[in-house]
């Protein structure tokens, strides 16, 4: 418990914040479609990318800024595309059915939540580098540590992704996913611009 909970209070702490990220997930549960594979790929990709982290890869990745760069833009470009695509979705839907309607397919799904996850440098910089440097604080507890901080973001993104899913039914008037996709769009936005004008 000394090192779990730290942990995981560290780790909720980094993705509570309602990313691109996170707002794909809450899309994704309130659409019902490929909840699971969602979930499980955001939770797995920071398990993986934190005990990364704690067994040293945060010092190379600090030592190599133009590899930061390069995910930089891909980011921006990658969420200004998905932004566009939310603006367009918002501007011809007509009607929904939480249920049935916009399906995407599973591999177009994977795609997406992978995209959202490992092109925002902001990932590697959470994960990789605070967690795992801090996580090396607690010398032979560190993977306790990294345990606490992994299993905060499986609890983080079932409670949205499971949580956005069982709200669904009570949101399927039109005028609700218009306004979701233009929000989704302003966070896609946002987090682009972010990246774009964030010094690394």
């Amino acid at each position: 418990m000394f090192a779990i909970l730290p942990g995981f209070l560290v780790g909720l702490s980094l993705i509570v914040a309602i990313g691109a990220q996170n707002a794909f997930v809450i899309r994704q549960g309130l659409t019902r479609q490929h909840v699971f594979a969602v979930v499980a790929i955001c939770a797995i990709a920071d398990a993986a990318l934190i005990a990364f982290g704690i067994a040293g890869l945060g010092a190379a990745i600090a030592s190599l800024p133009w590899l930061l760069e390069g995910i930089r833009w891909f980011g921006v470009a990658y969420l200004t595309w998905f932004g566009i695509r939310s603006i367009r979705s918002a501007l011809k839907t007509q009607s929904f059915d939480a249920g049935a309607g916009q399906s995407a397919s599973l591999k177009t799904v994977i795609l997406s939540v992978l995209g959202f996850t490992l092109l925002n440098p902001h990932v590697y910089l959470d994960t990789v580098i605070l967690v795992g440097s801090v996580a090396n604080q607690f010398d032979e507890n560190k993977w306790w540590f990294g345990a606490g901080a992994m299993f905060a973001s499986l609890v983080w993104f079932s409670a949205i992704g499971y949580g956005s899913r069982a709200a669904s039914k009570w949101m399927t008037k039109p005028i609700f996913w218009k306004v979701l996709d233009f929000a989704i769009a302003a966070v896609m936005f946002s987090v682009a611009l972010t990246l774009a004008f964030y010094r690394f």
